[in-house]
């Protein structure tokens, strides 16, 4: 008699088969709301589906359409405004190439600090690259979400959603989509981890004003001098998830 899930001419070993992944329910609404914008002829500028439309439609709940959201969000192709709703930041299709990061640990240190290698080089390189890229209109834009990261950090002791809106602001003065969206990706996990860090609300504070140094070095377009902002941010935070997670 056969094991259950094994094969007829399977050999006496009885090698079971592996069972199925589970789905991946955001990537299914990320390809749904791909095909819906190709489909609708969309263009950068419309309005996308609220949050409960794209429920109702695609029978999910609003944890995996925010997710979904946040990817594309990360991606640079949608941008959320604060009661008005989502809009296409530039068109998508279902034939979109995306490089979905994953990381398999089962210690949140671990995830973090190894994100924080791969992140090293490439955001020191994004750095320099805004430095010698950036125009007017950027520098507006970071230095905004740069005074609002400083009142709420200054307000609350923390301020990790205002953080990360700072430094994608930078990854747009490079002008090179990429860094934007291999960064933000790598940013996701960050970005979940800002509610509790470690349970200790001053989790890279002593990284707080150099990020008004990195600011100043933009503006200068002082490339090298950016650069070294940028890993002087990432050391901090690399030393806080270290001796925090003791």
């Amino acid at each position: 008699m056969r094991a259950r899930g094994e094969l007829p001419g399977a050999p006496a070993t009885r090698v079971a088969i592996a069972t199925l992944p589970p789905l991946d329910r955001g990537k299914q609404v990320m390809e749904a709301l791909a095909d819906y914008v190709e489909r609708a002829a969309l263009k950068s500028g419309d309005r996308l589906p609220t949050e409960r439309e794209l429920m109702a439609a695609l029978s999910v709940g609003r944890s995996t359409i925010r997710e979904a959201m946040g990817r594309f969000e990360a991606l640079g192709v949608t941008e959320t405004r604060k009661g008005s709703g989502t809009y296409l930041l530039k068109p998508i299709s279902a034939g979109t190439i995306h490089l979905p990061l994953s990381l398999d640990t089962a210690e949140l240190r671990d995830g973090l600090l190894h994100t924080l290698e791969v992140r090293r080089g490439i955001e020191a390189e994004a750095s320099m690259v805004a430095a010698r890229r950036r125009t007017v209109d950027d520098l507006r834009t970071i230095e905004e979400k740069l005074i609002e990261m400083e009142r709420v950090h200054l307000a609350t002791g923390t301020s990790g959603p205002e953080d990360l809106a700072f430094h994608l602001a930078v990854y747009d003065a490079t002008h090179n989509p990429l860094f934007r969206q291999l960064l933000g990706q790598m940013r996701e996990a960050f970005e979940r981890f800002w509610d509790h860090p470690f349970d200790r609300q001053d989790f890279a504070r002593r990284s707080f004003p150099y990020h008004r140094e990195l600011f100043d070095a933009i503006v200068a377009r002082d490339a090298e001098l950016a650069r070294g902002k940028t890993l002087k941010i990432l050391e901090i935070v690399e030393e806080d998830i270290e001796e925090m997670s003791k």
